[in-house]
């Protein structure tokens, strides 16, 4: 069994690769902060609960009760880019802010950070368990 087949570090690894794609995302904007007619974008995971829940091996998600709310379905199961109307826009029609853009970037950079760090915790973590007991 590898570190892959923990559905823990698969996550992590998705979510490093969404991250990585929006700073992409993001550089596209910035680059194109001066072309007219150009409209700022930026990703969205899937909102879905029960298709991110039904992704994970062996987990399927039950409506136990009446009261529980039904799952709404034809959610996309990647990311998806989508237009993202800014605060202002050029009269050449381009809608990028740069500060914007370096919010989006700043966020981003902390999420990925703080992702990195739960990844290493967890490395450390499994190294522990798996040491030879003293004694």
């Amino acid at each position: 069994m590898g570190v892959d087949d923990i559905p823990l570090f698969s996550n992590l690894r998705g979510r490093l690769g969404w991250l990585a794609e929006r700073q992409r995302v993001v550089a596209e904007n910035v680059a194109n902060a001066d072309t007219p007619g150009y409209a700022a974008r930026d990703l969205t995971l899937p909102r879905d609960f029960s298709e991110a829940l039904s992704s994970a091996r062996g987990v399927e998600l039950a409506r136990t009760s009446a009261t529980h709310l039904p799952s709404p379905s034809g959610s996309p199961s990647r990311f998806v880019v989508e237009a993202s109307p800014d605060s202002e826009t050029t009269p050449d029609g381009n809608s990028v802010v740069v500060e914007e853009q370096m919010l989006r970037l700043a966020e981003s950079r902390m999420e990925y950070d703080a992702a990195i760090g739960f990844y290493q915790k967890s490395l450390n973590m499994l190294r522990l368990a798996s040491r030879k007991p003293n004694g």
